[in-house]
């Protein structure tokens, strides 16, 4: 069993101010910036956008800078024997890294899903970004759920290659596998809900729930909240694993995964109107989603235990940037057509 770098007893004050960071940044986007409902416009999604990922660069220098100076003291990790500081130092900021760019492009599948939502409920823009807000503050809350489960489930090595294989069978169906239109009136779970729960025909402004004659009723803004949700918990299935592939560091998977989550909303309002050009972008991420996966049954085990981290970062990246190159290169003929 690897030794954790980061342990919990040692470092809750580290995701204490991690999650008061978060909290804090939350609180300015919705109670500042985003006060008074309005549609985002690309200007101000690529801003935001360029300040996630900035903040998510700084942390990843602060992680690795703050390791190199903090593992020499560390009198548990300089006992054991062949441990090597530097190179403890890089592999963390390196697998934050991976970790980060890995998530951020699974992120690209739930652009795709808020797309089909926000279309189907019919979602006016100017209250697109609430229901995102809160959206991503339910992933922010599964999420950590997720992974607390997942770093408990990687103390047994027979998960590792239950996790492994499911990446590669689930590679390998996205590769091959058609995209199904989204239909959320065929969800059991939103089903159910309108079952106990009336929910009003029209929307009521940014309200999720209105008072109607002493009535309480749901609005399709929140259903279409309730599905983003839902559909959030399924990825979250596949790219909490697929960290765990890159790192056993909890830490490290949950700030990389945060910070990913945290620049989802502007990057869904920067590229929406795009993201069907990056057509290709899905066998990318299989082709990733398939390499973590072995990488965890059999790669770690062919390098003596851990595979280059260095190497499956050039490959990822690589990979990714491959699949959204040709896409544009070699746009869809039916783009051709309408064009």
């Amino acid at each position: 069993m690897e030794t954790i770098l980061f342990p919990f007893a040692e470092y809750y004050w580290f995701y204490a101010g991690f999650l008061a960071f978060v909290l804090l940044m939350l609180a300015l986007d919705l109670g500042v910036f985003h006060r008074s409902a309005h549609e985002v416009s690309i200007k101000e999604a690529t801003v935001w956008s360029a300040v996630w990922v900035t903040l998510a660069l700084l942390f990843n220098v602060g992680i690795y800078y703050y390791a190199a100076w903090k593992f020499p003291q560390d009198e548990r990790l300089m006992a054991i024997p062949g441990f090597n500081p530097e190179a403890a130092a890089t592999a963390v900021g390196l697998e934050y890294l991976t970790g980060y760019i890995v998530e951020k492009a699974l992120s690209v599948d739930n652009i795709f899903v808020f797309v089909m939502v926000f279309a189907y409920f019919a979602v006016p823009k100017i209250y697109q970004h609430r229901v995102l807000f809160y959206g991503i503050l339910g992933a922010l809350i599964f999420r950590a759920i997720f992974i607390g489960a997942g770093s408990w489930l990687m103390q047994f090595h027979w998960v590792i290659y239950v996790f492994g294989a499911f990446l590669i069978i689930t590679g390998i169906k996205m590769m091959l596998v058609p995209d199904k239109e989204i239909d959320p009136e065929k969800n059991f779970l939103i089903r159910l809900f309108k079952k106990f729960v009336p929910v009003t025909p029209e929307y009521h402004g940014q309200k999720f729930f209105v008072r109607i004659n002493k009535i309480v009723y749901a609005t399709p803004l929140f259903v279409a909240l309730l599905f983003i949700e839902l559909t959030d918990i399924i990825f979250a299935v596949d790219s909490v694993p697929a960290i765990f592939a890159i790192t056993k560091e909890p830490f490290i998977v949950f700030t990389s995964n945060i910070f990913a989550i945290l620049g989802l909303r502007a990057m869904y309002f920067m590229l929406a109107g795009a993201v069907d050009k990056f057509y290709l972008l899905k066998y990318g991420l299989s082709v990733v989603l398939i390499f973590v996966g072995l990488k965890m049954v059999w790669l770690n085990d062919a390098f003596g235990g851990k595979f280059p981290i260095g190497y499956s970062l050039g490959f990822i990246g690589l990979t990714i940037a491959i699949s959204v190159v040709v896409s544009l290169m070699f746009p869809r003929k039916i783009e051709n057509e309408l064009s």
